[in-house]
């Protein structure tokens, strides 16, 4: 899940070396753009937007359908929405929508960035609290709320300003019995959330498999920020295996990792003992987002590639699906039909991420659907 914050903004000195990798890169997106791949006349767009960038979707048991959106002008504009009759509106409420400068940013969306519906039922929505780029996230702004479907109203929010900093992006979650686990892309590191107490912890803090170890790219393209730095997104995707022992993660550009939960839920242990337990698990590209089906196959995009990749649980990766359609996919859902969700988020250009450059957006935005047969998972 990706919304770019100044926190993951960094120079890189070696700015020859990165010329050369996007000269190479250029042919690589060339032949990323070539005729469909695997699965490509399976893809059924069922949303669309004209006017907006989503970077993500969620749909619930009875088949309503959420996104977070991104917000072109600074406070104004859509942050969650609700897809009725194929067009979206402000949920829970406007008012949850109508965050601006000077508001009270633990009462309203700053910043959305990942949603999901949870095991419960509940709609869970991470906001990470930062007003624009260049700033830090505000005092109350970083949060998770959880909304009542049923009631269309917020029933509880969780502060987690007490594990972020001034760099913190917080991107993405998901349960595992009463503990959340989130990533920081921006302080590179894990958030661990106790679901009955409220508090939370920082777990592999800095550790290498949380820190980019190279500048995002986007169909073969080095993407910079509106000022020309290069970007580096760090701990960004996360899933959680079905009988919730492993935990799997990555910075924006891969690899993944995986570690036990044991060692995450574990209070006591140091991230010392912790860094001794993480393994490599699969060598994945640029990535903009991930789901899980039930039998443990995790599906990431291919955001170089314009491709869907489907990861055994042995690690093992083929394609799923390889379309020129496929610009910058962010967060995947699994329905309980079996069907996957695919926004094509086209992220990369927008010019918070295309050296400042006009919005190359292709309208209209959209979500395609593809049936795969798979067994949601809800975590």
């Amino acid at each position: 899940m990706l919304r770019i914050a100044a926190a993951l903004l960094v120079t890189l000195a070696l700015a020859p070396v990165c010329r050369g990798a996007e000269a190479a890169q250029d042919a690589a997106q060339d032949a990323a753009q070539q005729t469909a791949q695997p699965g490509a006349d399976a893809l059924k767009p069922m949303l669309r937007s004209d006017d907006l960038v989503f970077n993500g979707i969620t749909r619930s048991r009875d088949g309503r359908l959420f996104s977070p959106f991104q917000r072109q002008t600074k406070g104004k504009g859509l942050e969650l929405g609700e897809w009725r009759d194929g067009k979206p509106v402000a949920y829970p409420d406007e008012a949850w929508n109508a965050w601006k400068p000077g508001d009270d940013p633990a009462k309203a969306f700053v910043a959305v960035n990942a949603i999901r519906i949870g095991p419960d039922g509940d709609l869970w929505v991470v906001d990470k609290g930062a007003p624009g780029m260049g700033e830090a996230p505000l005092p109350g702004g970083p949060k998770l709320v959880q909304i009542d479907l049923a009631g269309n109203t917020v029933r509880r929010v969780y502060p987690l300003g007490a594990a972020t900093t001034e760099r913190s992006f917080i991107d993405d979650f998901r349960f595992n019995g009463r503990n959340v686990y989130l990533t920081d892309a921006g302080q590179p590191g894990l958030v661990v959330l106790d679901l009955d107490s409220g508090r939370t912890r920082r777990v592999l803090d800095g550790h290498w498999s949380t820190i980019a170890q190279r500048p995002l790219t986007g169909q073969g393209r080095v993407l910079r920020d509106d000022k020309g730095k290069l970007l580096f997104i760090h701990a960004d995707q996360l899933e959680v295996s079905p009988d919730g022992k492993t935990f799997y993660y990555q910075a924006c550009t891969g690899p993944l990792y995986s570690i036990e939960t044991r060692w995450l839920d574990d209070a006591g242990a140091s991230d010392a003992e912790r860094a001794r337990h993480v393994k490599l698990f699969a060598p994945t590209v640029a990535t903009g987002g991930t789901a899980i089906d039930a039998d443990g196959t995790i599906y990431a995009s291919d955001t170089d590639g314009l491709r869907i990749l489907k990861i055994a649980p042995d690690g093992t990766t083929s394609t799923l699906v390889q379309d020129p359609r496929l610009v910058w996919v962010d967060a995947l859902w699994i329905d309980e039909t079996g069907g996957l969700w695919i926004p094509a988020a086209q992220m990369n250009r927008t010019p918070a991420m295309n050296g400042g450059e006009a919005s190359a957006v292709k309208f209209p935005t959209t979500v395609y659907r593809m049936e795969i047969g798979a067994k949601p998972l809800r975590n």
